[in-house]
């Protein structure tokens, strides 16, 4: 599919976000060039026939051709990217089947620009709840749209984020959204009420800030019961219910990309060679080594197949069916 010129850009790919299908038998990614690579998890996960053999995608689609695939979900129905200006719709039964109309969107919407733009803010998060089929959309001009999949059109707008929206976290029940940002804070917003409920600075507790890495949350994740956060400030656990910090990790990283609460441990990566598994006191449990200097997605499933996928700065995506360790490596192209 590639040109020449091409293959030797993705030399010095990035991969910004990943997903797996509604079905569970594909892993995406979408890459800095605009591109989604779909891989079949049962090719991946064969044996290889010979040690010149790689384990690359299945096929691919040119999703932003002149942008980045900066945040991915998925919704029973479609494979929703998210991009600058715009969110992007993939039927799931031509993406999975690899026909040749796999290429051809299925829908678009727009990201309102601001006044002295020419184009929409950029999506740097994904949220989908499917109780209601309404997407959450946080940009870089530090709003959360929220759309319904109806229509398409904007239900509201949660307004208080100052800069950049680096992620937004769901519960599964819809009723709550945690965000964080550039701007340093986590914000948790009520979303039967549409407002925002409670404000996190984690940079102002003394033994989280660190001045040289800066104030910005770049990872946020939560339950009922505990919020964890991360980026220029140290990756945190903090309870839901006093808003107090629990466990504060010391982990040897440069910035948090991904923070998740998966199970009862903690998953954790960023600027570092390392996925990190701890204990929600701080307990470090596994340290898996990544093909990237630093790590920007994490994804994982259940059903049908255990699997863990880790992306970032590389051409390449590390592939673990357990927590302990890298089991193998895929190539974008």
């Amino acid at each position: 599919m590639f040109s020449e010129s091409m293959r030797r850009k993705l030399f010095y790919n990035t991969i910004m976000s990943q997903c797996f299908s509604s079905d569970g038998s594909c892993l995406l990614a979408g890459s800095l060039y605009g591109n989604v690579a779909i891989f079949e998890i049962s090719k991946i996960l064969r044996p290889l026939s010979s040690e010149c053999e790689v384990r690359s995608p299945s096929y691919y689609i040119e999703a932003h051709p002149d942008s980045h695939v900066d945040s991915m979900v998925s919704t029973e129905n479609f494979l929703v990217t998210g991009s600058i200006g715009e969110i992007c719709g993939w039927d799931w039964k031509l993406v999975t089947a690899g026909k040749a109309e796999r290429s051809k969107v299925s829908w678009t919407i727009k990201i309102p620009a601001e006044n002295d733009s020419f184009e929409g803010a950029a999506v740097f998060s994904l949220a989908y709840c499917k109780v209601n089929n309404l997407l959450y959309a946080g940009c870089n001009d530090g709003k959360i749209y929220v759309f319904n999949l109806e229509d398409g059109k904007v239900v509201t707008t949660l307004e208080g984020h100052t800069s950049f929206i680096h992620e937004l976290s769901l519960l599964d029940c819809g009723t709550q959204l945690a965000s964080c940002s550039e701007d340093g804070t986590v914000r948790l917003w009520d979303l039967r009420k549409k407002e925002n409920t409670n404000v996190l600075t984690p940079y102002l507790v003394d033994n989280i800030h660190r001045p040289n890495f800066g104030e910005w949350i770049g990872a946020v994740d939560f339950t009922e019961d505990w919020l964890l956060c991360g980026g220029g400030a140290k990756l945190s656990l903090w309870h839901m219910r006093t808003m107090q910090p629990a466990t504060v990790f010391d982990l040897p990283d440069h910035g948090i990309h991904v923070a998740k609460i998966y199970e009862e441990r903690i998953i954790a990566a960023g600027f570092a060679p390392h996925v990190y598994h701890l204990t929600y006191q701080g307990e470090m449990l596994s340290s898996i080594p990544t093909s990237s200097d630093t790590t920007y997605s994490v994804v994982y499933q259940e059903t049908p197949q255990k699997l863990f996928s880790i992306g970032g700065a590389s051409n390449f995506l590390d592939i673990c069916t357990n927590c302990n360790y890298r089991e193998l490596t895929l190539q974008f192209a």
